[in-house]
């Protein structure tokens, strides 16, 4: 990778009270441009070479950094790249979702190390809890004791108000209320000591995808994850923006026109619970589109159907937005077969083209790279960044 392709870094500031902020702005950096030895990230950061010496010094006797070969070729002693180590630092993340519930635990770099599924016909706290206690329990052995006390924390994406899904799951409304006064942090504490980090599903996941995948490229865009419901996240300034009650994109109650002309909202036209809903109608068993994300050909026309209306759907509702910030891109993942997705975003792209446009500059229609473990991933990704990195393009402290 070039390092001055990558969008130019926070800078640094050397009073030693700001080594926090400092270490911060050397690990955010590796993250993000990938390794590198000291005079680079010098450069980059405008901290001193003493500084920053001193600083990779000391993060490398506490295992967050590793030395690479050194480089030779250049005039003077050979440089040594710094990099991120795979074992300085843990996360866990958990996706609570409307057929099942999924936990990662993943590295510094977001590379996946374990994970656990739960499925159910619907969620409900106690079976989760029972199911998350299990699954941070094979954590603990996974990594034995030292590894542990490196987990940044613990990172849940969950939907907006679970208990308003009755009459889409058919769920009983009772075992859903419980969902009502139920507190994560409450819960978790009772059976392990990590930080607990709640988050919108949708809006994880375009953490994930900011993070991990296509989201460097720009600085301003919407994203769209089509699940069971439909949700997504805002982008602004390089940084997932959550709103004050953390639920900024939600996307899915955008209000949309029907091909019968009626007023819906987009979660009840674009949503994969409406392929379940054809699949079933048809006299098939939809699991498997839960069950199988790599291969939905069997249901065929069915399929075909959606993308074409969840398609036209998508450009309307990508339109919409762009009419309320300019965004540059609108990115699009869901948990579905990568060339389903495929085909979702071409659908879209070529809906848009025929949409009255005037006065809005007309955004790219973007695939998604992270696909179904978006939520989980990008669950994980919040603790870990808390702890250990800048938000994006934050500023240096004076």
């Amino acid at each position: 990778m070039n390092h001055e392709d990558v969008r130019s870094q926070p800078t640094g500031r050397n009073q030693s009270a700001l080594r926090d902020h400092n270490e911060r702005l050397i690990l955010t950096t590796l993250s993000r441009q990938g390794p590198m030895p000291g005079s680079d990230i010098s450069r980059l950061t405008a901290l001193s070479p003493q500084t920053v010496s001193v600083i990779l010094r000391e993060l490398e006797q506490d295992g967050m950094l590793s030395r690479g070969s050194p480089q030779r070729g250049r005039v003077g002693k050979p440089s040594i790249p710094m990099a991120l180590s795979k074992t300085g630092a843990y996360s866990v993340g958990v996706k609570i979702g409307r057929r099942s519930a999924t936990l990662v635990l993943t590295n510094i770099l977001g590379d996946t190390l374990l994970d656990r599924v739960k499925r159910y016909d619907y969620p409900r706290p106690a079976p989760i809890m029972d199911f998350l206690r299990q699954a941070l329990d094979d954590i603990r052995v996974h990594l034995g004791p030292r590894g542990w006390d490196r987990i940044a924390g613990i990172g849940i994406a969950k939907p907006f108000e679970i208990w308003a899904w009755h009459d889409t799951i058919g769920a009983p409304q009772s075992d859903l209320d419980a969902w009502r006064e139920f507190d994560f942090s409450v819960a978790l504490a009772a059976i392990c000591d990590l930080d607990v980090y709640v988050e919108n599903d949708a809006t994880a996941a375009s953490q994930a995808e900011h993070i991990y995948g296509v989201g460097h490229a720009w600085s301003h865009y919407a994203y769209f994850f089509v699940g069971t419901f439909i949700g997504g996240g805002v982008i602004l300034n390089d940084a997932v923006f959550d709103g004050p009650f953390t639920n900024a994109g939600a996307f899915g109650s955008l209000p949309v026109r029907t091909q019968a002309g009626q007023i819906r909202q987009l979660i009840d036209t674009a949503s994969l619970h409406l392929l379940e809903s054809k699949i079933r109608q048809a006299g098939r068993d939809p699991s498997a589109i839960w069950q199988d994300l790599t291969d939905w050909s069997n249901f065929g026309v069915l399929v075909d159907d959606w993308i074409s209306m969840a398609g036209s759907q998508l450009a309307t509702a990508a339109l919409t937005v762009c009419s309320v910030i300019d965004f540059e891109a609108i990115v699009i993942d869901g948990s579905m077969p990568a060339d389903v997705r495929t085909r979702l975003v071409a659908q879209t792209r070529a809906e848009l083209t025929s949409l009255d446009h005037r006065g809005l500059h007309v955004p790219q229609i973007v695939e998604g790279r992270i696909g179904p473990a978006a939520r989980e991933r990008g669950a994980a990704a919040i603790p870990i960044h808390a702890k250990h990195f800048l938000a994006p393009h934050a500023r240096a402290k004076t």
